[in-house]
Parts: structure tokens; C-alpha cells; sequence
């Protein structure tokens, strides 16, 4: 209660200068008053700008995926096939043997561990880095019709 005592004391006064000055300044009131609705709405589009910035931001991870890299140097991600808005079939290297997992929101089975690999991941090592491989793939998905 102390606390709210301390803060609210001083946006009492300021609060009351304020009015006193708003009622002693009544001819500047129209030049003020605009100038007010000038910012609020430069402040409307500001907000209406960051918010549809995150809403891209958003769309373009969910559409591109993270360009962080993934995994160890052992564990790598060789295809992933998006099966419906939550779940997705991924194909893993692990040291040499490839597995399908199946991941749904809560749940990761392991579908199939094949004997034999079933993508050559040395083949699509030609450019070196995490980004330039997903912006070929990116690339190369874009040309397919």
C-alpha cells in the first residue's frame, strides 16, 4: 500500500499540472490539439508498422525454417516433408544410417532405420555452409514446376 502511496503522489501533482496548465492555455488549445492528433497518429501507423513487421518476420521463419544450424557435426537433417500443418516426416543422418522420424506437437517416433542410406548426403555437400545449402534448395524448389 506504501508503495502505491509513492507512486501515485507524484502522477497526482503531475496530473493536476497539467490540467492547470490545459485551462490556463485555451487560445493555443486548437494548434495543440492538432498537433496532438498529428502524433497520435504517427504513433497509430508506427504501431501498425512494427506489428505487420513481425507478422512477416513470422510468416518468413515458418516458410523458410531457421537458418541456424542444426544439429552436431554427427547429426545431420537430410530432408523434411511437411504432412500437415504441425506434423512432418524427417529423414536423419546419424553417423552413417539414415532414420525417418515422424514429429507431431508433443510426440517424436522413430518410423524406419534403413540399412543402406537412402540420400546421398556427400552429393549435396557441394557448397559449404548452412545457408548457402538451404538457399540452393530453396532455389531449386522454386524451379521445379
Amino acid at each position: 500500500m506504501r508503495t502505491l502511496l509513492v507512486f501515485s503522489g507524484p502522477l497526482l501533482f503531475l496530473s493536476g499540472s497539467v490540467l492547470a496548465n490545459a485551462a490556463t492555455t485555451t487560445g493555443t488549445a486548437s494548434s495543440s490539439q492538432s498537433s496532438l492528433v498529428g502524433q497520435l497518429v504517427q504513433l497509430g501507423l508506427g504501431m501498425i508498422l512494427v506489428v505487420g513487421l513481425i507478422f512477416l518476420m513470422g510468416y518468413l521463419l515458418r516458410r523458410v525454417g531457421p537458418l541456424a544450424p542444426q544439429g552436431g557435426q554427427h547429426i545431420k537433417l537430410v530432408s523434411s516433408l511437411p504432412m500437415g500443418p504441425r506434423d512432418r516426416l524427417l529423414l536423419v543422418d546419424v553417423g552413417g544410417k539414415q532414420l525417418l522420424i515422424g514429429v507431431s506437437p508433443g510426440r517424436i517416433n522413430t518410423l524406419h532405420v534403413f540399412d543402406e542410406p537412402v540420400a546421398d548426403v556427400t552429393a549435396e555437400r557441394g557448397v559449404t555452409g548452412d545457408f548457402a545449402q538451404k538457399l540452393q534448395a530453396m532455389l531449386k524448389r522454386e524451379n521445379k514446376p
